[in-house]
């Protein structure tokens, strides 16, 4: 049996602390799918198709990642795909608060769902998403908070 977790999230955009948790994990399973969940009460900054590429290009051609997209409970995008692990990073003791109770609620929907927890590096603890996202909305230079890509003036808003 395969061991597949599902890296959820929004990823708006994808961090170099996502990025680090995905890599750590890497020998933890089989095969890791970072799946974009799309959720229509948040506004998206970036298109998914353009969250996908980046996401690609920052693992290269690693045959044990996949990146899509998805809509709905996570816990049956994780049964479409027989996977058993749902991967998260836990930067702080409020993110683990709620990434507990959404864990607890996944297993009891799906019991033989795991939610394994990864925390972050030190140095990636205060990279969010939400933070990126303003320094790239008011012009700053983000880069360093994100994966290396071929056009890093994508990134940017034009």
């Amino acid at each position: 049996m395969k061991h597949i977790a599902i890296f959820p999230g929004s990823f708006d955009p994808f961090t170099i602390g996502h990025e680090s948790i995905v890599t750590r994990a890497l020998p933890l399973f089989d095969k890791i799918i970072i799946c974009i969940g799309y959720n229509s009460e948040k506004e998206q900054f970036f298109p998914i198709e353009k969250r996908i590429q980046w996401i690609k290009e920052a693992f290269g051609n690693n045959p044990k990642i996949e990146v899509e997209s998805f809509c709905g409970l996570t816990v049956e995008y994780c049964q479409s795909k027989n996977a058993k692990f749902i991967l998260r990073g836990l930067r702080t003791a409020a993110d683990f608060e709620y990434e507990r109770a959404i864990a607890q609620i996944n297993k009891k929907m799906v019991h033989e769902l795991e939610s394994i927890f990864l925390l972050t590096t030190s140095e990636h603890t205060p990279i969010t998403s939400t933070i990126v996202r303003d320094i790239i909305r008011h012009g700053g230079d983000a880069l360093q908070f994100l994966p290396k890509v071929k056009d890093p003036e994508a990134y940017q808003i034009k």
